[in-house]
């Protein structure tokens, strides 16, 4: 387990994760992490290498996280939906969490994770 700050922890997700949308299969991971983060649900992150990135468009949206950094939003496009800003990372994440850098989320209402 990896302490990242006072509220943060960020430790491997175990075993196989996948991400569907729009019917289809956007990734799967057996690498993925695990972000805790105070009372917020947890969040998965796939390695960027472990996504189709053809389904994923990135977008001009952005957010700032005072605990990890700027965030870059992806729309994912199948053949049967287009989901905007439905996927985030941190592309220089805050050195606090500099384990998720490379890494993808998917925000659960617009997209399926869960481990197999």
């Amino acid at each position: 387990m990896s302490v990242m700050s006072d509220h943060i922890v960020i430790e491997e997700a175990g075993g196989t994760w996948v991400v569907r949308a729009g019917g289809a299969v956007i990734g799967e991971s057996s690498n993925a992490l695990v972000l805790r983060e105070g009372d917020l649900s947890d969040v998965i992150y796939f390695p960027k290498d472990d996504i189709a990135t053809a389904f994923l468009d990135p977008t001009d949206h952005e957010s700032h996280c005072p605990h990890k950094g700027d965030a870059s939003y992806y729309d994912i496009q199948t053949k049967s939906v287009s989901l905007k800003n439905a996927a985030w990372s941190y592309e220089s994440p805050s050195q606090d969490v500099a384990r998720i850098a490379g890494h993808i989320a998917f925000y659960p209402d617009k997209a399926t994770v869960e481990q197999v």
